[in-house]
């Protein structure tokens, strides 16, 4: 089952063709999937149905055997997770990337440091008055429930460092933002609170997220739309409103094909 507009012009991130094989398996049979402006897509699947290849393709991890990627229309090929990034591509794993021992400000731009202007900037000195405010600025925008800025992230909450990461790649992401089981391991509070933070990078940032969970009461609180890979292949594409988790389940599991075969 596949829904969804048909004009390429109306997708952020189009994945055309993928094919990804190690030795004698095949990890994408010919993945094809359709990220629209804004919108969550949630990516479901099972246990070897291709979800984490696909996503270190986005990412740049991984290079696939053929396909393509096209990102606002113009054809992208990846060979490190630095090109994703130069494109617009941020992703957020499950061990969040975050240096424990630094504080928010810092970590939302690790690697991406301002330089102090003048000569202080090219010696070398980072502008950590410029980091601090920026940092403060975007978090407040989000309505994060990180407050003390001046805190190590790893004497922080659970759901505090998920909000810290997901807001580092809202800060620099511009085409897309991946997101691989943000809730897992959280309260029902800090769920709630970073099931917020993907709403408002959709509805303020108005940038599209790929959300991938197991979590199907997650994915039908936040997600515009559903796909469902099983064993390396595309088996549904839709809308959230069209369909059902016992649907959702048969697509991942194979039950649905087996019925309709009996």
């Amino acid at each position: 089952m596949t829904t969804g507009a048909s004009d390429p012009g109306a997708y952020a991130v189009r994945v055309r063709g993928v094919r990804k094989r190690y030795g004698h398996v095949e990890a994408l049979r010919g993945v094809d999937l359709d990220i629209a402006p804004g919108e969550v897509h949630a990516l479901l699947g099972d246990n070897g149905a291709g979800k984490s290849t696909l996503v270190k393709v986005l990412a740049g991890a991984v290079t696939p055997d053929e396909g393509s990627i096209e990102i606002g229309g113009r054809r992208h090929r990846f060979t490190s997770p630095r090109d994703a990034q130069r494109a617009g591509i941020e992703t957020v794993y499950q061990d969040l990337a975050l240096a424990p021992t630094l504080p928010p400000d810092a970590n939302l731009f690790l690697g991406r440091e301002p330089a102090r202007p003048g000569l202080l900037g090219r010696l070398g000195f980072v502008d950590r008055k410029a980091m601090r405010e920026a940092a403060g600025t975007h978090l407040r925008s989000l309505n994060s429930k990180v407050q003390d800025l001046g805190a190590e992230v790893g004497s922080m909450s659970g759901g505090q460092k998920q909000a810290v990461a997901v807001a580092r790649a809202a800060m620099w992401g511009s085409a897309l933002i991946m997101m691989d089981e943000p809730t897992a391991a959280l309260g029902v509070a800090q769920t709630e609170s970073v099931l917020d933070l993907i709403r408002r990078i959709r509805d303020e940032k108005g940038l599209p997220v790929l959300l991938i969970s197991h979590n199907l009461p997650d994915v039908f609180s936040v997600a515009d739309r559903v796909t469902v890979l099983r064993l390396g292949r595309r088996v549904l594409t839709a809308p959230i409103g069209e369909v059902t988790a016992t649907g959702l389940i048969e697509a991942m599991t194979g039950a649905d094909t087996l019925r309709g075969a009996s």
